[in-house]
């Protein structure tokens, strides 16, 4: 059995929040913080989940976002924003910042993961990745029996044309975080139609069936 094996599934508390127009890994990932805190959404994009997790849970957001339409689109929200790069701005937060440092559907795009994760839990006392997986059993379809690189719902971009540099899968992020003395504190699984997978199915399972991955980390 292979370190990554005999990790124990962990459970998933919070609330469930039916927000019909947001994406399904923010609804996510708005269950699992808890209310009150204050929260660096990297990566945030046009501040979808800034809005949500004030909105939900009443947090202290803070955004960190490259493009600069996405940094508009949050000011056009009346959200906290800055332009910055998460490989290399990252290393200006003192330690603890924040309560949660989140990274959402961004790590796979990023130069250096591995970098940007240990940076997000020394910001955050816990941090929390979503991200796609290469490992589900349609992206090994389409490589086996077409034999091109696959274009899924949760993989949208054709070969040249996506951001993402980085694929990875359930199995890899797990050892990754072992690596970062990582703990995985809870975790869910979406399969391709955004509903959970089973809670206490081995890791090996998940990265079979699950589309996407919701990860919170905390140092050991």
């Amino acid at each position: 059995m292979s370190a990554v094996e005999s990790l124990p599934v962990p459970t998933t508390p919070g609330v469930a929040f039916e927000d019909a127009g947001a994406r399904v890994d923010l609804r996510i990932i708005a269950e699992l913080v808890e209310p009150g805190t204050r929260v660096l959404d990297i990566g945030c994009g046009d501040g979808s989940l800034m809005e949500l997790l004030q909105a939900r849970r009443g947090v202290d957001a803070r955004g960190i976002e490259l493009s600069q339409p996405g940094v508009n689109a949050c000011v056009r929200r009346g959200l906290s924003v800055i332009q910055g790069d998460a490989d290399r701005d990252l290393v200006h937060y003192p330690d603890a910042a924040f309560d949660y440092a989140i990274l959402s559907q961004t790590i796979q795009a990023t130069d250096n993961p591995k970098l940007v994760l240990g940076e997000l839990l020394r910001i955050g006392r816990r941090a929390v990745v979503s991200f796609p997986n290469f490992g589900h059993w349609s992206v090994r379809s389409s490589l086996f029996f077409k034999g091109r690189m696959p274009v899924t719902k949760s993989l949208s971009y054709s070969w040249y044309d996506t951001p993402n540099i980085h694929f990875c899968t359930i199995r890899d992020f797990v050892e990754l975080t072992r690596e970062l003395g990582a703990e995985v504190e809870s975790a869910v699984a979406l399969n391709s139609a955004g509903e959970r997978i089973g809670m206490r199915l081995p890791w090996a399972v998940w990265n079979l069936l699950g589309a996407q991955g919701v990860f919170v980390l905390r140092r050991r």
